[in-house]
């Protein structure tokens, strides 16, 4: 199955149901309307090279055009991170992927200061430039019977490239993931048997579209199955995220424990009564914050746990099958192996080891990058780099990435178990962040970065009665504000550099 061709299909069955309701414009868009729009722009897409097109814009009606567009017009989008350093993005995707066009907007040029760079070209400008005879030559194609209109579009295979997406770049450079029509759809029909999606439900679209994140759950989950998307670009403004949930009634929604965290502050009881289905993923969710859903909502926040290269999704809790502290059980369609990091045999249920995983959704690769493809794809397998194991019920656990163990006195240490305690001893207002640092003595030692002072002792006392003498943290260094990337992850290594900055002085 090609994706925009099952949107195709989806606008020519639901002519005026709403595709998207566009809460940064207040425009609602049905699927006939849409379907012009996509077919308008794909023909102006055709005047640039083939290949690839950039795309950065915010998560809106714009954005969702012009990926369908670009790929109606035959080219692969390349999605851009706005969000931070968005000018060396731009440049640094028009590099490593061969290409020149970035369709953007001017208004989010504006609003994050962002210089104009060569290729560039903004969308307003697009919507402009429609005239009669376009909206004419499109409504006449929509009219054809669905055969025609797919033939008048780029067809292809399954197996081409849907769109690139970079990695978050956290250790090194930034990757290009190439995610195939294949790979979203399996992950798709793999998500959709644990959940049950139809087009009975509707997505809050809060999560950016450079993001794989964002792109499965707000943007072609919806489109396979004739979903509305409610699309809003900001998904720190908590109070009107809170506000378009109540007012809009998404059944579906989806975010990081970081985002979740503000809507909790910020939300009213009643707000999120629509919604079935809350997924969080990106990062491990804390217990306050589940029972926080769970005391003020009634709403049990479901971990899920993916990788870009996995289109995202590899296991997911669901509300039949919910193990809170796990990431759930494997889609049905994917195949998870522990691996042990040392000899590489199979793990026992619940010994820790490397997750590897299988199945349709596992990317085709990194684009021109020979060596890291086959580092992380070994005979089918994909090596995600992460550490977990799977209990007897076949729920598995995520404990960090292998570069967030530390071998101390011979034992590896999990740094996330070691955050995992301490969080929660705690004050709330309190965020915490484990990094390793070098040890004259002992080769490495264990640092707690905590956003304020705190009563270290009697904290040490309670984390030594969960955790051997060789966890626990020798000091304790304050940060006022942990840094992340795109406020999404904390930027680990950023936290580590800034924590051996403080320890020299």
């Amino acid at each position: 199955m090609l994706l925009h061709h099952q949107f195709i299909a989806i606008a020519k069955k639901y002519p005026q149901k709403l595709f998207i309701i566009d809460r940064n414009t207040n425009r609602r868009l049905t699927y006939s309307k849409a379907l012009l729009a996509s077919f308008i722009l794909a023909d102006k897409f055709k005047v640039w090279e083939p290949g690839f097109l950039g795309i950065m814009i915010p998560t809106s009606a714009g954005c969702a055009l012009a990926t369908l567009a670009t790929l109606m017009s035959g080219r692969t989008p390349v999605m851009i991170n706005y969000s931070t350093g968005a000018a060396h993005n731009a440049e640094f995707a028009q590099r490593k992927c061969g290409f020149e066009t970035i369709i953007t907007s001017r208004a989010l040029l504006e609003k994050i200061n962002c210089p104009l760079i060569k290729g560039m070209v903004f969308i307003e400008d697009l919507m402009d430039s429609i005239s009669t005879l376009d909206k004419v030559k499109a409504a006449l194609k929509a009219r054809f019977p669905l055969p025609l209109i797919l033939m008048s579009v780029h067809r292809g295979d399954e197996d081409d490239n849907l769109l690139i997406l970079f990695t978050s770049g956290s250790e090194r450079e930034p990757k290009a993931v190439q995610l195939t029509h294949r790979n979203i759809v399996s992950n798709i029909e793999g998500l959709t048997e644990m959940f049950g999606f139809s087009e009975k439900d509707s997505v809050l679209a809060n999560l950016p579209y450079f993001h794989v994140f964002g792109q499965t759950a707000n943007l072609w989950l919806p489109v396979y199955h004739g979903m509305t998307i409610i699309a809003y670009a900001n998904p720190l403004d908590y109070k009107t995220i809170c506000s378009i949930v109540r007012e809009e009634k998404p059944t579906l929604m989806a975010g990081t424990p970081y985002f979740f965290k503000g809507y909790l502050h910020r939300s009213k009881p009643g707000d999120f009564q629509s919604l079935r289905v809350v997924i969080t993923g990106a990062d491990r969710c804390p217990e306050a914050l589940r029972q926080g859903f769970m005391d003020k909502h009634k709403i049990a926040l479901l971990d899920a746990y993916g990788t870009t290269e996995t289109s995202p999704a590899i296991s997911a809790n669901t509300p039949e099958f919910n193990r809170p502290g796990s990431v759930g059980r494997p889609l049905p369609n994917i195949q998870v192996r522990i691996e042990n990091y040392e000899t590489g045999r199979e793990c026992a249920a619940g010994e820790i080891g490397r997750i590897l995983v299988k199945g349709a959704s596992v990317m085709k690769g990194y684009l021109n990058d020979f060596e890291e493809t086959s580092l992380h794809l070994r005979n089918g397998w994909y090596d995600t780099g992460d550490m977990g194991f799977m209990d007897r019920d076949g729920y598995l656990w995520h404990v960090g990435r292998l570069k967030r163990f530390v071998k101390i006195g011979g034992e590896m240490i999990s740094l996330v178990w070691v955050e995992s305690v301490l969080e929660k001893l705690l004050p709330e207002d309190v965020s915490c962040c484990v990094v390793e640092v070098p040890d004259a003595q002992r080769g490495s030692k264990i640092v707690a970065a905590v956003t304020r002072k705190v009563d270290e002792k009697r904290i040490l006392e309670q984390m030594a009665k969960q955790l051997p003498n060789l966890a626990l943290p020798k000091q304790f260094v304050v940060i006022d504000d942990l840094p992340s990337m795109e406020n999404i992850k904390t930027d680990f290594r950023a936290v580590s550099e800034m924590v051996r900055g403080r320890l020299a002085k």
